[in-house]
């Protein structure tokens, strides 16, 4: 190896580093690279107010529970993890699902300690936090959906959250969604939120969104937590379908790390206060819905734990949709190809082992292979055309695209990842530290 590329992967290790370097008293993280350039603006969506406060759940001097209440008429949907060992708390909000919107509902978050593996305890921790919402709030126990979100096998201190519950609700303010994206957090390194605003019928209807998420990041949900909020008027069972469709199109399409939490939740809660009906034709609202899914499943692969690549891996040519998205996320979640894409190594024959080993229908002679716009490779050989150092140039780009066509059909997918650094080893290794 000569010596500008030993200083070039020097570099690229130092620059790792930083992103991972940790704060022990908070347990936060330098923010990462690819972090927006500030969080949004988003707008105040009537029938709901927020509040955030220090429970001191695992860290000091951090935010860590978030409550929000909902007006009475509020449909809920959600989504949630299918982990066979997922908590307490997705369990509890899977069973309240499509109950009675009339009394409005509650949302309560902790971060710092996921209640999952934590047995009885942890059903009794969440009756527990359940049961002082309601009696802070006056909404129904049975409208109260609680999630934890943090380390796993740990008995959660409940008493610490309810104790704060008096703090909370007095803290109420429709204003404060940013104080509870930040709240949520547990490795994020910034906090996430996205919106969007529609117009149907000629009257505004607002969306807005937040979510942590920043490793144990795949899809079979998409591994984190995310609430969105809208000012529509959306009866229950239409909400859920489309929450349901558009997750498989956003969160179910990302992976950081390929592995699966157990405590995965989407929850979408329409207040009705715009007075804007919604129905599952209304293209206007899916659309404002969808941009909002896809800016947070983005955001979360950009805080990727030790993140400094964003990859968007595009198949095309596949038999069917169904196998373009098993090679599209071969090639996603190989540790190889994104151990590659780190070291800004165009290590094409990696993307062919990835395809190699899916188990979906391909042939050698018919994959053509493009980083960006360069051809890379095409019938079963390198292409004529491509030259290393212009592989080389583009995979220093900190936002890549790998494209892969099968020539076999019509099936297509897409799907988004970052690459695998020293900084996720490090995160991971010090996490319970």
């Amino acid at each position: 190896m000569g010596k500008t590329n030993k200083i070039k992967k020097l570099k690229f290790r130092i620059k790792a580093l930083k992103a991972a370097l940790t704060t022990a008293s908070t347990h936060t993280h330098a923010v990462a690279p690819l972090a927006p350039a500030s969080f949004p603006d988003l707008p105040v969506i009537d029938g709901v107010r927020f509040a955030a406060a220090e429970a001191g759940v695992k860290y000091k001097g951090r935010l860590d529970v978030m409550l929000a209440v909902c007006d009475p008429g509020t449909s809920i949907a959600g989504v949630f993890t299918r982990s066979a060992t997922r908590s307490a708390n997705v369990l509890d909000c899977q069973e309240k699902l499509g109950s009675d919107p009339a009394a409005g509902a509650a949302i309560i978050v902790n971060s710092g300690n996921s209640n999952a593996f934590t047995g009885r305890a942890g059903a009794g921790s969440v009756k527990a936090i359940s049961e002082t919402v309601s009696k802070v709030t006056a909404v129904p126990e049975n409208r109260v959906y609680s999630a934890s979100t943090g380390v796993i096998g740990e008995p959660l201190p409940h008493d610490r959250i309810t104790a704060k519950l008096d703090e909370l609700s007095a803290a109420l303010d429709p204003a404060s969604l940013g104080l509870a994206a930040r709240a949520i957090m547990t490795t994020d390194t910034f906090p996430k939120g996205a919106m969007a605003e529609v117009s149907i019928d000629s009257k505004p209807v607002k969306i807005a969104g937040i979510a942590k998420g920043s490793g144990m990041i795949a899809p079979d949900m998409a591994t984190m937590l995310v609430y969105i909020f809208t000012d529509a008027k959306v009866e229950q069972p239409v909400l859920q379908d489309m929450l349901g469709d558009l997750t498989n199109q956003t969160f179910n399409n990302i992976t950081v790390d390929s592995d699966t939490s157990t405590s995965d939740t989407l929850i979408l809660a329409a207040t009705g206060a715009s007075g804007v009906a919604v129905t599952a034709e209304t293209e206007a609202f899916r659309t404002g819905l969808h941009d909002v899914m896809l800016d947070l499943a983005h955001q979360v692969v950009r805080d990727g734990e030790g993140a400094t690549k964003f990859v968007e891996v595009r198949v095309t040519g596949a038999a069917n949709d169904a196998d373009a998205r098993t090679h599209a996320m071969a090639i996603a979640n190989s540790p190889l190809v994104k151990t590659a894409v780190a070291g800004e190594d165009p290590n094409w024959g990696r993307v062919v082992m990835a395809i190699g080993k899916s188990g979906a229908a391909a042939d050698r002679d018919l994959i053509t292979i493009h980083f960006g716009d360069i051809l890379v490779a095409e019938k079963g050989w390198v292409a004529e055309s491509y030259r290393e150092d212009a592989g080389a140039a583009y995979m220093r780009q900190d936002t890549l695209l790998i494209s892969v066509d099968l020539g076999l059909g019509s099936g297509e997918a897409q799907v988004w990842t970052c690459d695998l650094t020293h900084g996720y080893i490090q995160i991971n290794a010090d996490y319970r530290s």
